[in-house]
């Protein structure tokens, strides 16, 4: 074999193991990310970083093209190139065969292996009991409480809804440095999240961040209300640290934005983990919550459970390609297929998990 194919091959079969180690091995996983991935993620973001775009978009943006335009061009080369047709197929099979290559990489050693890394409430909350509705209650009427409290002192715009006005981006690093103090994990390096250029498309997904780990970089949906933006961004770059889980990406989101030093950061961490709660209580059927939900002050209900901006869909409906409805179905079962693949059997609803590791936090 060709050495051109033979170390693509052989740098893909390497992760397909690693991939299979870290299955079996929980010590190698919590190993890897606390040894080595911690520096290849503050080198490779910090890299990046130094573009002012998400260069991750950009090479998913570049893949679509390749595939879309390169596809028609092979083949029109294949049948009029008669005397090259061995080396046009070689010179296509070797491009393909190095972007898995780096699909296969990237994604192993700056994601998969993290999935196996010991849960975030075995590691913090090693005394944590299964939780009652005395205590989900309890729970729900403190983040009410303070969720009221907080909209009276945020800034509001002319629809009396949230405003963003400080440097999240900014805030957000300070934010999770400053959770570093709680979970050394997150000690380290944090590029300024990026916004994506196609937000139209995210919010197609209902999407509020994306990580893209080709390139170690925390994406934000730049459309969405900006009450989100905070528990976002923080979110996404919890990411960087290891944690993939999404439960334990929105935890560590409402620790950095609730212990914020920042009002807005700490309204949109409380907001966020009220919505959660808010979902726990009613899908359970929880007695004794159900009223608690008229203390909800207006406010808030001006903030919460809102994506995007009012009539955003009738003004934007010109970009509109595929569907929305195609394009949200399709998005939920690439992200529940995904999180299942790597070992979490509850798939996309994992999100909702948050409410366990917040109630682990208040009732220790």
């Amino acid at each position: 074999m060709k050495k051109r194919y033979s170390v693509p091959l052989i740098i893909m079969a390497v992760m397909v193991l690693l991939n299979v180690i870290a299955r079996f091995s929980r010590s190698f996983a919590d190993f890897y990310v606390s040894r080595i991935f911690r520096y290849i993620s503050s080198a490779v973001s910090f890299i990046t970083g130094l573009f002012p775009f998400s260069l991750g978009e950009m090479l998913t943006l570049a893949a679509v093209i390749l595939v879309v335009v390169g596809l028609p061009v092979f083949l029109i080369l294949l049948i009029f190139r008669k005397g090259k047709r061995k080396s046009t197929a070689a010179f296509a099979g070797t491009l393909v065969l190095w972007i898995l290559c780096y699909i296969t990489t990237t994604e192993t050693m700056n994601c998969f292996i993290m999935y196996q890394c010991t849960p975030f409430a075995e590691k913090y909350f090693p005394n944590a009991h299964e939780h009652n509705d005395e205590e989900l209650t309890k729970l729900y009427g403190a983040l009410i409480a303070k969720c009221n409290e907080l909209a009276e002192q945020v800034p509001r715009d002319e629809h009396d809804c949230f405003e963003l006005t400080c440097d999240f981006k900014e805030e957000a690093r300070k934010a999770m440095k400053n959770t570093a103090g709680i979970y050394p994990q997150l000690k380290g390096y944090y590029p300024k999240p990026k916004p994506i250029c196609f937000s139209y498309f995210m919010s197609q997904t209902h999407t509020t961040g994306i990580y893209l780990p080709y390139t170690i970089e925390a994406n934000y949906n730049n459309d969405m209300v900006k009450a989100n933006l905070p528990s976002t961004v923080c979110h996404e770059l919890s990411h960087l640290k290891g944690f993939m889980q999404e439960d334990e990406a929105n935890f560590i989101s409402f620790i950095a934005a609730t212990h914020s030093d920042n009002i807005e950061f700490q309204y949109s961490g409380y907001l966020d983990a009220l919505e959660y709660v808010h979902n726990t209580v009613y899908n359970n059927n929880v007695k004794g919550a159900y009223e608690l939900t008229d203390d909800i002050s207006e406010k808030v209900t001006n903030d919460w459970f809102r994506f995007m901006p009012e009539n955003y869909w009738e003004d934007n409906a010109d970009k509109e390609i595929i569907s929305t409805e195609t394009v949200s179905e399709a998005s939920t079962t690439f992200i529940d297929t995904n999180i299942r693949a790597n070992g979490r059997e509850e798939g996309i609803k994992s999100y909702s998990l948050v409410v366990n590791l917040i109630l682990d936090y208040y009732f220790p």
